[in-house]
């Protein structure tokens, strides 16, 4: 048994080989060549692979014409027309930006509602709808500075604050500034004015001043009210009085909220005159300034109890009236106060 089993293993390791040569024609010579380096990235570079069956890769075929969506068509035309757009929206450039001072259009007048409802109704119904999204009117009463100060030579008091009463374009607007000590009321005045919205964040005022110490003048007033960026609120204004005097104000104040409730607010004020008025101890050009930092705690939005320090000082021709009544020309403040709105 074992004899014959031997006897037929040469003609089992002949037969695949047969198969394969009846099944195939004998493949044709190459020319010998070099064999290529082997490299790392091809593992069978140098081999030469003709000689190994089944290994003629069959050729690529083209795909059928159905699988193209545009066979057989011509698409130099449109390739053109492509050209031809694009060339123009090249020179014509980006659509513009939308601009923000065009008028808007004129609102619609046909209202399709009116056909359901009672027209007088209806028009009743959008003024308030026009009253309550825009055209309210509204009021304010603040207190920007109600402060003691505390200071050598005597502790004194200061007052700022102001009212409106209005809309979003047209208010009619109250201030009031002063300062005194314990004899009494040293510096006062009062404005009324009336203010116009000439941009997003300016308003333009317009009105009077009224003095009543040290001396009762008037004057008229022209200013504005601003709110510039990193949301610094400024004002300024020019006055004229019924005496020919003019002065100027320029005034400015940032908050920087530490906490929810902690702000820091820096201010600062410059009076300025076109000529000396010794009647209220005025000199020409600076005539007086004040800076303070003050740091306030809102226990609710409007109602902000604060602490600061305050320092102020005349400047030039004001300064030599001051010595002359035998007064400081600069004073340092420690102001404990309170800013409110309702």
């Amino acid at each position: 048994m074992k004899a014959s089993l031997i006897a037929l293993l040469p003609a089992l390791w002949a037969a695949p080989a047969l198969a394969q040569h009846a099944g195939h024609a004998p493949a044709p010579s190459v020319p010998q060549t070099a064999p290529k380096p082997a490299t790392p990235t091809d593992p069978h570079a140098g081999h030469d692979m003709s000689a190994m069956p089944n290994m003629a890769m069959p050729a690529t075929q083209a795909a059928p014409a159905a699988s193209v969506p545009h066979a057989g068509h011509d698409m130099s035309s449109m390739s053109a027309a492509a050209g031809a757009d694009g060339a123009q929206s090249q020179a014509e450039g980006a659509p513009p930006l939308p601009d923000h001072e065009t008028a808007a259009p004129a609102p619609p007048t046909d209202h399709l509602a009116d056909k359901v409802y009672d027209p007088a109704a209806m028009d009743r119904a959008r003024a308030v709808l026009r009253s309550e999204h825009g055209g309210a009117q509204a009021s304010q009463v603040m207190a920007n500075l109600l402060e003691y100060r505390a200071r050598s030579g005597g502790d004194g008091y200061h007052w700022d604050g102001e009212a409106w009463f209005g809309g979003d374009l047209n208010r009619l607007v109250l201030k009031s500034e002063g300062e005194g000590d314990r004899h009494g009321v040293e510096d006062a005045e009062i404005q009324a004015l009336y203010s116009r919205a000439v941009g997003l964040y300016t308003d333009l005022q317009v009105g009077v001043r009224q003095d009543l110490e040290p001396k009762s003048r008037t004057y008229a007033t022209v200013g504005f009210e601003t709110l510039l960026p990193y949301w610094i609120e400024a004002g300024g204004a020019l006055f004229v009085s019924t005496k020919g005097d003019v002065l100027g104000r320029v005034e400015g104040s940032i908050d920087w909220r530490l906490t929810q409730r902690l702000i820091l607010q820096p201010r600062a004020e410059l009076n300025f005159a076109a000529q000396d008025i010794p009647d209220t101890a005025t000199g020409s050009g600076l005539s007086d300034g004040e800076l303070g930092l003050r740091l306030r705690y809102e226990i609710r939005r409007e109602f902000a109890p604060y602490v600061g320090v305050s320092w102020g000082r005349r400047f030039g021709q004001s300064a030599d009236y001051s010595r002359a009544r035998g007064q400081d020309v600069s004073d340092t403040s420690f102001v404990v106060g309170l800013r409110a709105w309702f």
